[in-house]
């Protein structure tokens, strides 16, 4: 099986790294009595806790359930609402309004992309007297100034829910800080996708201090069913010994099927085990990048590390002054592609979709709009090489070069 980047093939944004340890542990799993709810699930929070610095881990079936049972977990509803960056994937947006929250959309850095303090603090000015949490996103892999993002919102008296989803493996500050350990926030949400660092196929998590949220989450992640009997009400729970009846359950409130399985899980702890030699690489990827991409300044730029905390990057993103190359993003796309180097669009600022647009009209947000005029995704995954990245580089200078 081959492993590392085919210089003649298609190169993608990104793409799982899959290697024959982690195929032993599925197959494993896959001959184990238990596929899901087994205790891989438990081993694989107990592993990512450790990995993240996190007193509490909580997997579950993807990075959006993740961020939906953080959103419950704080108890937001609909006479609340939340701040998200405009510039992230839709999900984050969208665990806010699964809980009937509405959205205040936050500028970001035109730069990074980031929200930054300043631009949460003019989010909550103009934000309605029920605002009660901030969702801060680590776009590409860059973590945001969570030190300075918390001392504002502790101020207002907000829940601090970190989308993390883009940066396992990252740190924040200068004590360096693992992106996860919640040392400025409440929860912090992760993505195990393909194209992310650590794969699972699909899953996700949520990082805690708190135990009694982890306990909340864990619960709604599974019908919102209460299995332990010390927690049961119902007098039919026990037997005429007092013993609790062992089929017995109650259900409170409704919860959701978002539990991951044992194999998935397997998967994870196998992928986990390699998250700082995948961090490691991408890493020197970028450095190779940026030597390579250099003689293209001041036309193109990759995004830049913050100062404070190191980048576990997810994406490539280059910076394109379209108008100055001559040429359009969607032109360039087509060209690169033509060359056998994929690329994409990360995102579309969130409060421009229709569904926001409409629900939150003539909302100006200039920093969001200039990061999204010239973002472009080049391809970065774990099993690029050196010559894989000379490619790309030599493909996008033909490009631009007309």
């Amino acid at each position: 099986m081959k492993a590392a980047g085919d210089v003649q093939g298609f190169l993608p944004y990104g793409r799982q790294v899959i290697e024959e340890d982690d195929l032993d542990a599925v197959r494993e799993a896959l001959l184990s009595p238990m596929l899901t709810t087994g205790p891989l699930v438990q081993q694989f929070e107990s592993a990512l806790a450790a990995a993240t610095g996190a007193a509490e881990a909580v997997v579950c079936a993807n990075g959006t359930a993740a961020l939906h049972l953080a959103a419950r977990a704080i108890r937001l509803d609909r006479c609340q609402s939340a701040v998200v960056p405009s510039v992230t994937f839709v999900a984050t947006a969208n665990a806010v309004r699964y809980c009937d929250a509405e959205v205040v959309f936050a500028d970001v850095d035109p730069e990074t992309g980031l929200m930054t303090p300043e631009t949460l603090l003019a989010a909550l000015r103009r934000a309605p007297p029920s605002v009660r949490a901030a969702f801060p996103v680590h776009l590409n892999g860059a973590s945001c100034d969570m030190a300075g993002i918390a001392e504002i919102a502790r101020n207002w008296g907000l829940w601090i829910v970190e989308d993390a989803c883009h940066a396992i493996g990252g740190t924040q500050g200068p004590a360096a800080s693992p992106v996860g350990a919640c040392a400025h926030s409440d929860l912090a949400c992760f993505s195990f996708h393909p194209v992310k660092t650590i794969a699972m196929g699909e899953g996700g998590a949520i990082t805690a201090s708190d135990a009694a949220l982890a306990a909340a989450m864990r619960r709604d992640r599974s019908h919102g069913l209460v299995r332990e009997p010390d927690a049961f009400t119902l007098a039919d729970s026990r037997g005429a010994d007092g013993a609790p009846n062992p089929w017995f359950y109650e259900l409170r409130e409704p919860g959701f099927n978002y539990r991951a399985p044992d194999i998935l899980c397997a998967l994870g702890l196998s992928q986990l085990r390699k998250l700082q030699r995948f961090v490691g690489q991408r890493r020197r990827l970028m450095a190779l990048y940026r030597e390579a991409l250099a003689p293209l300044a001041p036309v193109l730029r990759l995004v830049e590390e913050p100062a404070h905390g190191m980048a576990a990057w997810h994406l490539c993103v280059a910076r394109i002054d379209f108008a100055a190359a001559g040429i359009d993003r969607a032109a360039l796309m087509r060209r690169l592609a033509e060359a056998g180097i994929g690329s994409q669009v990360h995102y579309i600022p969130v409060h421009r979709q229709p569904y926001y647009a409409a629900r939150y009209p003539e909302l100006d947000l200039p920093g969001a709009d200039a990061y999204y005029a010239r973002c472009l995704s080049l391809p970065l995954f774990a099993a690029m090489t050196e010559g894989d990245v000379a490619r790309v580089a030599a493909a996008l200078t033909a490009a631009l070069a007309g």
